[in-house]
This record gives C-alpha cells, structure tokens and sequence, in this order.
C-alpha cells in the first residue's frame, strides 16, 4: 500500500465518521470542522495502531535518532545515551498517547486539551522528520548546524532511512514523511481556534470512560507485542512461510534488472529532467554535454530489497556460513539473540613469566638439547570479565538448552544467531550458559528484524522460516514435533 492510497482510505472512513456525527449523535456544529476531527483522529489511530503491534520496532527507531542527535546536538550529547536506554518506553508512551488522541479526537473528548495536544504532536513530528530529512545534505563528518559545510543532497548522508510513522506497514522516505507532517499542521493550527465548535459524541462522563480504558488497553496490547510475545501481525520480510533463499535471489535480481534512468542537469539554470533510457536515446542530441551534466541511476526495482537481502551470517572465525544454513533440507532449530546481555569490569591478574635458556650438549657421540630455567618473575596483566545478567542466562539454562537438548536425540540441529562480538565473548557467555550448540554472527540490526524476542526461536527447514516463537511462548519439543515437523 502506498501513502496516496492509505490518505484515500482514511479520507473516505473520515466521510462515514462524519455522517455518524451527523445523524446519529447529530452534534455536528460544523461540515470542516467534523471532518477535519475525524480525518487527524482516524489517521493518528492507524498509524498508533499498526506500530502498537510492533513497540520494539518503534523503540529501535528512537535509538537511531538519538545516535543522531548525539551527533549533531554536540553541546549537550552526554544525555542521549541515557535516553536511549529508555526507548522501549518513549515508544509506548508515544504509541498510546497518539492512539488515543486520535479517539479523543472522533469522540470530542476535552476539546481544547486534545487540540493542543495534537499541535504539540504535530509539531514534534515535523521537526524530527524535517532534521532527518535535511541531514541528507549534511556530509559525512559535519554536524547539522555546519550550515557552511552543507552540499547537494545525498540520501545516504542520512543515518535515519525512513521516519517510521507507519511502522513496518508503510515505508516512508524522510522528505515525504516531513512534507505529511507539515500538511497536518494545516489542521493542527486550525483546532486551536476551533476547539469550542468540536462535535461530541456520548456523554462526558462515557468520554472520559472511552479515554481511560483505551489508555489501559493500550498499554496492555503494546506490552503483549514484545514482553509476552511476539506480534500477532507480522509486517517485516522475515514472516512464517517465507523461504529466505528464494526472497533474497528475487530480491537481488530485481536490483540488477532496475530500469537505468538519466538524471539531466542543466549547468547555466540547475533545471533538471529525469528520463528513461529509451527516451534518453531518442532525444540525447537535445543534451549536449556542453550544456547539461548526465547522470545514470537506477530506478525502483519491481521488488523492493528489504533485510533479507542483507542476510549474512559467519562463524566466529570470520567465515561466511550463510548458505550452508539456508540450504540446509533438515529441520532445524535458529536460536536469534540480537545482544548478549552483561556487564564488564577490568581484573588484574598476575602471572609467572619465565624465562628459558637453551643449552646444547655434545657428548662423543651425541648432541642434546637442554632447556633451563634462567628468571622467574611476577607479572600482571589486565583482562575483561564480563558479567552476564542472570535472568538473560537462564532463557538459555531454562527454555532454550532443554529444546535443543531434545531436538538432538530427534536429530535436529540447534544453533545461534548473535550479533558480531569478539571471540572471547561468546565463549564465556557459551561456558555460563551451557550451551553445546555453535554461535553465528550476523548484523544485529538484521538480526532485530527477524524475530522481536531475545532470544528468538524459529523453526527452519531448508532455507523456510516455518514458525517464530518469543522465549516465553515456546511450546515443548514433542508439541512442536507434532504440530510442525512432517
């Protein structure tokens, strides 16, 4: 679905919520202003609504703009760091509070509270997706208020791909996202001076009911969609059903077969003409070199490319693994553990450092060659100890260990996959929890796509995603034997 069609939609539920006001509660003191309530609300309840399935995925697009902004904010960046540990949070307070004010908003409920309410959104949303959106002509190395250093506009100057507003269900490119927003504040500035001429439905006591209740369901449902479990709508690449392999290939190839398309500069007045190739060719004499700068791009691939092409996965050793897991004809068992949760602190140790001598010995008939010891000393060096959080350990110990365990004397394979760490790391962290099974590495933010849990567990056979389950819904081994593995 695209931006256009998804207004067209909300637009025409705008025009049945209205006439509901109208016959119905008939408390409509005016056709603009009805509809206007009804259009913001029923949008802002879509677009809570499809990231309320999936918080964490909200959560991890807070992390990326306060990586930004300790960036470019540079005066006071220490407290972004915080803040970010506190992004699942920021998130569902975001969802609710934007879902709920959209239903405040079709049922009249505290008029001027909920107008302004829906300014200070707005307005929030427009100047986050408005940075992200400039920062595309901040080159690498400056800062965002570096206005001298600012060049052409190059969207990968831009950490923050997509605003997410809508989500996984929508993708949005910032500038796209920023113009949506400044269009709202239309509406937004328009409610401030007709708050009193809200229509209402219901009564106010019912209103504050519909409000509050809707508030605690809310936080109920976030929670559900990441603590307790994983969502119940999947709108990211790596769904149940999907075979990895062959996405990833269609995906690939329609990278390569994109239409090629000419993006003309004209030097002396800066007007541009993007053409195909086929017309390029037709008309390349009106576009003389002299006159205007040609540039080749790609076009948008009739498949859009999504994490699944970036689906990489190598030993700790370094060496890539990917296709021996993907084309793998067994069932198998992928454990997704995007971080390994633990602390470090540095200890001293001391140790003997000798050294030796090396004596050669001629005898008559023979040569020997003797080692002595010639110094003893003391020494001692710093190492990292990490320690790992208990409750992290025992998803391993409690709910993963005894589901690899028996997939083994079923003949079914168990790994991991975590994000790239040193060596050493995952091997502590493999010693705590008892784990007999290999770790792989992968790109960790690929690895938060595929499953919100951690760990995750999904049942894999030959390069198919068959089922996804968060570590707190994991059924037995014998209940997923007989419900999934034919």
């Amino acid at each position: 679905m695209t931006l256009t069609t998804l207004l067209i939609r909300i637009a025409i539920s705008a025009v049945f919520l209205t006439l509901i006001t109208e016959f119905v509660f008939k408390t409509r003191k005016g056709w603009l202003t009805s509809y206007l309530q009804n259009f913001c609300g029923a949008l802002f309840v879509f677009s809570g609504w499809v990231k309320a399935v999936d918080p964490l995925g909200t959560a991890y697009k807070m992390k990326d703009y306060f990586s930004e902004f300790e960036t470019h904010f540079t005066w006071f960046s220490g407290i972004f760091p915080p803040l970010a540990e506190f992004s699942t949070s920021f998130a569902i307070i975001m969802i609710v509070l934007e879902i709920v004010l959209g239903i405040m908003l079709i049922i009249g409920a505290s008029p001027k509270l909920s107008s302004w309410l829906f300014l200070a959104i707005v307005g929030f949303f427009t100047l986050l997706t408005g940075f992200t959106y400039l920062t595309g002509y901040v080159p690498e190395g400056a800062t965002f208020f570096e206005f001298g250093k600012w060049g052409e506009y190059v969207k990968t100057n831009m950490k923050v791909t997509d605003c997410g507003c809508f989500g996984d269900f929508i993708k949005l490119e910032p500038k796209t996202s920023f113009l949506k927003d400044v269009f709202l504040m239309i509406p937004a500035i328009f409610f401030l001076f007709q708050n009193r001429n809200f229509h209402q439905w219901f009564t106010p006591n019912v209103r504050t009911a519909i409000t509050w209740l809707s508030t605690a369901g809310l936080l109920v449902y976030c929670f559900t969609n990441f603590y307790w479990n994983i969502p119940g709508q999947d709108f990211r690449p790596f769904k149940n059903g999907v075979n990895i392999v062959a996405q990833k290939a269609a995906e690939e190839k329609a990278a390569t077969e994109a239409p090629v398309n000419y993006v003309l500069t004209n030097k002396s007045n800066g007007e541009v003409k993007t053409l195909s190739m086929d017309n390029y060719l037709k008309a390349y004499k009106d576009f003389p070199k002299e006159s205007w700068e040609i540039d080749q791009q790609r076009g948008e691939p009739a498949i859009p490319s999504t994490k699944i092409s970036e689906f990489e996965v190598s030993d700790v050793n370094g060496n890539d693994v990917t296709e021996n897991i993907l084309t793998d004809p067994n069932y198998s068992f992928m454990i997704v553990s995007y971080k390994l949760y633990h602390d470090t602190q540095s200890k001293t140790v001391t140790y003997r450092d000798t050294t030796f001598a090396i004596d050669t010995i001629k005898g008559i008939d023979t040569i020997s060659i003797e080692r002595r010891v010639v110094d003893v000393q003391n020494k001692q060096r710093t190492e990292t100890d990490y320690i790992w959080d208990k409750e992290y350990t025992e998803r391993y110990t409690k709910v993963i260990n005894p589901l690899a365990e028996a997939a083994e004397k079923a003949g079914i394979k168990t790994y991991v996959l975590t994000a790239y760490a040193d060596p050493a790391m995952i091997d502590d962290f493999r010693h705590t929890a008892q784990t007999a099974y290999p770790f792989y590495t992968g790109d960790d933010i690929m690895l938060k796509t595929i499953v919100r849990s951690n760990p995750g567990v999904l049942l894999m056979k030959n390069g198919t995603i068959v089922k996804k389950w968060h570590f707190k819904k994991v059924p037995s081994f014998a209940e997923i034997k007989q419900e999934y593995v034919k």
